[in-house]
């Protein structure tokens, strides 16, 4: 029996879902609704805890453990000989990257949305610390381990500390529009030339695939159009069948 969380639904091409913050879905139910009309949105839980786990037996989390499980995860629900689009948002952004560095062979395309990758950015480390104050102040402490919690205890630090491999495949970088003159829309515009994967602005702030969910969902779907052999097609929920790009 598996080990891994994750929901599936939708039907067409399978598209991956990382979540941010702790991985846990919450608030994401709208905008995969929306992109359930196109693909099989397969939504990752890497910790588990929209399937029980409890949120106090949560350890420090690294980023190749959060890939290494999409990557079983793919193998668990692809056909043989297919492959996926990926779409990861915040630290699910960083775990999406670090994916597409190391198990490659069955991504048709990533979508990286606001990773922290502050640590690019000149005087990274300092803005590093900041931003994990800025985080940490926002904590409301009502003595219960929630999942915001895990990630300010156990993911903010390691996440934001990762640099991605230079040179990716099939990656776009995107960011908020609601994010402009901010840091993370900073930071992808800086991911994106280090990697050297396209940049995209898409709807909202850092969080909107929760507050613009059918925008969001269209910017993806166009996103994945825009590149060569998605098989998709211009009409809802008609995949062509071509290989991947």
């Amino acid at each position: 029996m598996s080990d891994l969380s994750y929901d599936v639904t939708g039907s067409g091409p399978v598209l991956l879902i990382v979540p941010g913050g702790a991985g846990h879905p919450m608030g994401l139910g709208p905008c995969t609704d929306h992109l359930a009309a196109h693909f099989t949105v397969v939504t990752y839980d890497p910790l588990g805890l929209a399937h029980g786990r409890r949120a106090d037996a949560v350890a420090d989390q690294r980023v190749p453990d959060w890939s290494d499980g999409a990557h079983r995860l793919l193998d668990e629900v692809l056909p043989e000989g297919e492959s996926a689009y990926v779409l990861g948002t915040s630290s699910g952004g960083i775990a999406a990257l670090d994916l597409l560095a190391r198990h490659p062979a069955r991504l048709r395309h990533v979508i990286a949305h606001e990773p922290p990758c502050v640590t690019l950015l000149p005087d990274g480390e300092r803005l590093r610390a900041e931003l994990i104050g800025q985080l940490d102040g926002g904590r409301r402490d009502s003595g219960e381990v929630s999942p915001f919690a895990v990630f300010l205890d156990h993911v903010l630090g390691p996440f934001t500390a990762y640099r991605p491999q230079e040179g990716l495949p099939r990656l776009t970088v995107a960011a908020g529009t609601e994010s402009r003159e901010q840091l993370l829309h900073r930071t992808a515009k800086t991911v994106a030339a280090h990697t050297g994967g396209a940049f995209a602005e898409f709807p909202g702030g850092h969080l909107g695939i929760a507050e613009h969910p059918a925008a969001f969902a269209d910017r993806v779907r166009q996103t994945l159009l825009a590149c060569r052999g998605t098989g998709l097609s211009a009409k809802r929920g008609s995949p062509t069948g071509a290989g991947p790009s």
